[in-house]
């Protein structure tokens, strides 16, 4: 019986030693990259209000602890609608320090939210995206 399965050259196996070396040259470049950066580990990445009344105080914050090797410099902060603003610090997180983002959620409008916050960094995830949610219901006493 003859066999259908065509021997691999040595060109072919030598090009894909070559592939695999290089692979793995990117791969720990890549890695030694990475651990130079900072790392923003928030506390928690979702703020739920639950329920609040409505025009009650809509403010939230975001902790975080950069837990990398490098500053890390927040550059922008964008909400997903104009009834969230939210404030980052304006100078850079060194290692092991401690910061927060605050968000403030227009509280006038009844019913459910979710909204997004992206954060934009030099940090090894260079962008986040946080989120809040709720319900905001009526007051009674207003």
């Amino acid at each position: 019986m003859k066999s259908i399965i065509k021997p691999i050259s040595v060109r072919t196996t030598f090009l894909l030693s070559l592939l695999l070396i290089l692979g793995l040259s990117v791969t720990a470049q890549n890695k030694a990259q990475s651990d130079n950066l900072g790392i923003l580990s928030f506390e928690s990445e979702t703020i739920d209000y639950g329920t609040i009344k409505q025009k009650a105080d809509g403010i939230a914050v975001f902790k975080f602890k950069n837990t990398g090797n490098s500053a890390i410099v927040i550059t922008d902060v964008k909400t997903s609608c104009g009834c969230t603003v939210a404030s980052a610090p304006e100078t850079a997180i060194l290692p092991g320090e401690s910061s927060q983002i605050e968000v403030n959620y227009d509280t006038k409008k009844l019913g459910t939210f979710s909204k997004s916050i992206t954060v934009l960094s030099n940090a090894a995830e260079g962008r986040k995206v946080l989120k809040i949610k709720g319900e905001v219901v009526k007051n009674p006493s207003r």
